[in-house]
């Protein structure tokens, strides 16, 4: 069975790392170790992780998320299935669509088959057949720019793949190619809308170039999109604190505590 590193499952889900580490720590998923002990996350662990961030992010209760979780990952297989799975919130209750299937994620039982798209906000998760974007995440490590291109490729065949936009901008922006990072990324937000990855990264790529002002207000539009994106608040609150915001700066590290469960230093 395929494992998946901290890595991947970042560029997967588009879940920052201290996201994934908070679910870890609310029991939702339990990765193996590897060398190092290294994070090793199972089919199951992604789909699980990726899950509970979309319901808590449509407003679940907790405890229900927890349950549905835990029966959840008592039915999912091992591997993806070929019909493909889809997930969401449907009024109060958390529903897996599998194939022409669906049955409610706490009691496992089958509910009537339905068509059309899921429920607002659901989660798809659906096989991808090899395309360029495929080949792009392949080509990454060995061949950064044979990957630039094939992301190139991927977003002109699909100019909504954000999974697209955010790995090319992310690849140029580390090879120090800024202002080619900065066009993939407005392409992206024009493209896709307001994405909080894509935003986020793009206030990222606005400190690195000294853009203190346009890094705050990228950093802002991604918390109007995802109001629980730990990461992004600390982010704000150091750029706060560089900017002369003092009660701002404090009001984004309390929320990125109470996030992640960190401790004042």
């Amino acid at each position: 069975m395929h494992r998946y590193g901290v890595r991947e499952v970042e560029r997967l889900l588009r879940l920052p790392r201290s996201t994934i580490r908070a679910l870890i720590d609310a029991g939702f998923v339990s990765p193996a170790r590897g060398p190092r002990n290294a994070w090793l996350f199972s089919f199951q662990d992604l789909i699980v992780l990726r899950t509970a961030q979309a319901l808590a992010d449509a407003r679940v209760a907790p405890k229900r998320i927890t349950r549905s979780m835990k029966e959840l990952r008592r039915h999912l297989p091992e591997a993806m299935p070929l019909s493909g799975l889809s997930i969401g919130a449907v009024g109060d209750r958390v529903v897996v669509r599998e194939g022409s299937r669906r049955w409610q994620a706490e009691s496992g039982q089958y509910l009537l088959a339905f068509e059309g798209d899921p429920a607002r906000g659901a989660l798809s998760v659906i096989e991808r057949k090899t395309d360029w974007y495929e080949k792009a995440l392949a080509l990454e490590d060995q061949d950064p720019e044979a990957a630039l291109e094939a992301y190139r490729q991927a977003v002109a065949a699909d100019p909504k793949l954000v999974d697209g936009h955010v790995n090319r901008g992310w690849l140029l922006h580390e090879a120090g190619r800024l202002e080619e990072a900065e066009r993939a990324y407005r392409e992206g937000i024009e493209a896709c809308g307001d994405d909080a990855l894509l935003l986020y990264n793009h206030g990222v790529l606005h400190v690195d170039m000294g853009r203190k002002d346009e890094a705050a207000q990228a950093y802002e539009a991604a918390l109007r999109a995802r109001p629980g994106f730990a990461d992004c608040h600390y982010n704000l609150a150091l750029l706060c604190e560089e900017l002369d915001r003092p009660r701002e700066a404090i009001r984004h590290m309390a929320r990125y505590r109470r996030l992640t469960g960190a401790r004042p230093d």
